[in-house]
């Protein structure tokens, strides 16, 4: 499935989804999941809704339920050759862009 073609809110709302069913296939209440992530059960409650809340939260969650790697491989960099590496490599030094000189 391809999540380009869907609005940020669809995208939540299946995330969120799947974090519920992650946790509920790992037979962990809200309140066990809430206390090891330390945060609390109104916020997993909001989160599994899909409602505002910290990305801090998601990662504490995702670590309770053993799904830290899965966000580790977010925005990782395609690197398909040699070159794609050497290009990011070089691209990673922090550069100044210098700005174009304004006309008076």
């Amino acid at each position: 499935m391809d999540l380009i073609y869907h609005r940020p809110d669809e995208i939540v709302v299946q995330l969120c989804t799947r974090l519920r069913q992650e946790r509920l296939a790992q037979q962990m209440t809200q309140a066990e999941v809430a206390a090891r992530a330390g945060i609390g059960v109104n916020t997993l409650s909001n989160l599994e809704s899909g409602r505002n809340t910290q990305f801090e939260s998601v990662v504490r969650v995702a670590m309770v339920l053993g799904r830290s790697a899965e966000l580790m491989a977010l925005f990782q960099p395609k690197l398909d050759s040699l070159d794609d590496m050497l290009r990011y490599e070089a691209g990673a030094q922090r550069r100044r862009i210098k700005r174009k000189a304004s006309h008076a």
